[in-house]
């Protein structure tokens, strides 16, 4: 018998999306945030095509069960659209999620809008508030920030 495969992240750019794996990610972005957030709101933003975009998939069984996406904003790195599906939820998959989004940012300043009930999930990884919480879709969200880390060898 052979042992099933653990989840895998994908980081792949958007050309590198199969049309069956882009649809799996708008319905998963849709199912998440626009049905069970109830927050209607433009999910295809143009963002998704950015050459610089990362898309970050997180699959299971040979499904997707976990997306977020990582824009270049110039001076800094954004993530966002952090989700996922609810059979993986409780399981630890959006740690692996979110370290896989932090690999190689580690020179860089990353932001992101966390949802407010997850700030200290999102501190655990090194991001500090920096603003005040404020509602989008009619949720609070808190700015955040993680530093850029010093290069190895160098002082801060």
């Amino acid at each position: 018998m052979t042992p099933t495969p653990g989840p895998t992240v994908r980081d792949v750019g958007f050309d590198d999306l199969d049309a069956r794996t882009a649809y799996a990610v708008w319905r998963l972005r849709q199912d998440v945030f626009v049905v069970e957030q109830e927050c209607p709101y433009p999910d295809l933003d143009g963002r998704d095509l950015e050459p610089s975009t990362r898309h970050l998939l997180l699959e299971r069984d040979g499904g997707l069960v976990g997306y977020a996406r990582v824009l270049d904003e110039g001076d800094h790195a954004r993530v966002g659209r952090v989700l996922l599906d609810r059979s993986a939820r409780g399981q630890g998959l959006a740690d692996l999620l979110l370290r896989t989004a932090l690999e190689g940012l580690e020179q860089r300043e990353v932001r992101l809008d966390a949802q407010s009930p997850l700030a200290d999930w999102y501190a655990g990884f090194g991001f500090e508030v920096t603003g005040p919480e404020f509602l989008e879709d009619g949720i609070g969200h808190l700015p955040m920030r993680r530093p850029a880390q010093p290069a190895a060898g160098t002082s801060a």
